[in-house]
């Protein structure tokens, strides 16, 4: 899938979205397939995900971050990183109040660092 890039960085999946949107409810769908195929099937209990390159996002695209979070949390030894998270990105974070409920970076670097 172009929109997403996939690297294991030591026990970290980090996922990159290569893609500055993440609106379309059809790219939204397959994307979340993809991330839950990570943890359900794949069982990969530590992801970081990189926002870098996305400027714009739906409330389902958040949606998918917090199911994301919710299955992970019903796992033991895990841990969701997001990293690379811009400024409106990060507005509406803290409006919609899950800013409390993720751990955030300002870069793939620092997530990983905390990582370890």
């Amino acid at each position: 899938m172009s929109t997403l890039q996939v690297q294991q960085v030591k026990d970290y999946t980090v996922v990159e979205f290569m893609t500055p949107s993440l609106m379309n409810p059809m790219e939204l769908e397959q994307i979340a397939k993809a991330l839950y195929h990570m943890v359900d099937t794949e069982n990969r209990r530590k992801i970081v995900l990189d926002f870098e390159q996305v400027k714009f996002v739906s409330s389902q695209a958040l949606g998918i971050v917090m199911n994301l979070r919710k299955k992970l949390a019903t796992l033991k030894h895990t841990h969701l990183v997001l990293c690379g998270v811009g400024p409106k990105l990060m507005e509406v974070l803290k409006l919609s109040g899950l800013l409390k409920l993720l751990t955030i970076t300002p870069s793939q670097r620092e997530a990983l660092e905390l990582a370890n």
